[in-house]
């Protein structure tokens, strides 16, 4: 990424990290918000990318038969923004895709070795930012799979028709003890113990305490914002 770098709030959410800002704020100063940026760690694609240009917020069915993806449910939203210093004002028209399992471990429209999802789309897509540099996702609470921790999948790019334009992917990770108390539920509780969590996954031991993102519970399931700052110079 040459001298582009990636940043991410301190504390997740970013709430309590806003001085001076709230969602109040309008017009032309919609956008000096000032907070703590550090570089946010850059992580593997995977394997189970699929470019697949699905534009859409909801991302639990699948377009190919309309069925919805079993699991608790999980509001989130990625605040994007370009840094200067302590300033970080929103970038609007980035395009922020997210890619997932289900509740048993499975990622769609890939062939691996214990399954064949070619031509599913379900836990798949992406959103253009907003004028307030956000984006918002209805899915699940990801699943689990053999070698992994929770975790979703996200990446960002400023103009991907063009090789010029900045990209950048990462994951978010989840509380080892919310998680455990999501499995408690059906469908994930029918799958058993699972293994590893945060710090038994090596991929997380490369900067995932840095991309913990924080939930809060609500009557459906769980809300998080996640905020990511990108320093273009």
């Amino acid at each position: 990424m040459n001298r582009r770098k990636m940043l991410t709030v301190l504390g997740a959410t970013g709430i309590n990290m806003l001085t001076g800002y709230s969602h109040a704020d309008s017009g032309a100063k919609v956008g000096q918000r000032m907070f703590s940026c550090v570089v946010t760690p850059q992580q593997t694609e995977g394997p189970y990318f699929v470019d697949e240009r699905l534009q859409r917020s909801d991302i639990r069915s699948d377009p190919s038969d309309g069925s919805i993806k079993e699991g608790v449910p999980l509001a989130l939203e990625f605040r994007v923004y370009t840094v200067s210093g302590t300033v970080c004002k929103p970038l609007p028209g980035a395009y922020v895709d997210v890619w997932h399992c289900d509740a048993h471990g499975v990622y769609s429209d890939v062939m691996d070795s214990g399954f064949n999802t070619l031509g599913k789309k379900f836990l798949r897509g992406y959103q253009i930012t907003d004028a307030n540099g956000s984006v918002r996702f209805i899915t699940i609470y990801p699943g689990w799979y053999p070698g992994r921790t929770v975790h979703i999948h996200f990446k960002i790019r400023t103009d991907p028709r063009y090789m010029r334009g900045i990209e950048f992917t990462s994951q978010i990770y989840f509380n080892d003890s919310i998680t455990d108390q999501v499995y408690t539920q059906p469908p994930y509780a029918s799958r058993g113990p699972r293994a590893p969590k945060n710090e038994g996954d090596s991929i997380f031991r490369k900067g995932g305490n840095r991309l913990m993102i924080s939930l809060v519970k609500t009557d459906q399931g769980y809300d998080g914002t996640f905020d990511v700052g990108l320093e273009l110079g």
